[in-house]
């Protein structure tokens, strides 16, 4: 099963649509992130990312939904152990 993550873009480097790179936060770990496949991201974005990869742009709404799945996740799996 894959996983994409959301993060918010902090930082972008590269003028190359190919060669587009940004800093971006997943809670409050930075990674370098390829952003090749999403042109229209810019600072302050949130996307998607999968194995150092944006995938999608995403808003707030929709960003702050799936960290709410993840904390709910987290709070179920550690009830059962």
């Amino acid at each position: 099963m894959c996983l994409a993550v959301p993060g918010k873009i902090l930082e972008i480097h590269g003028d190359e649509p190919m060669q587009r790179r940004g800093k971006v936060s997943f809670g409050g770990i930075i990674k370098e992130i390829s952003l090749a496949f999403v042109p229209e991201a810019s600072v302050d974005d949130y996307i998607l990312a999968h194995a150092g990869v944006a995938l999608n742009v995403i808003d707030d709404l929709e960003a702050n939904r799936v960290f709410e799945y993840l904390e709910q996740i987290g709070r179920e799996s550690n009830r059962e152990n």
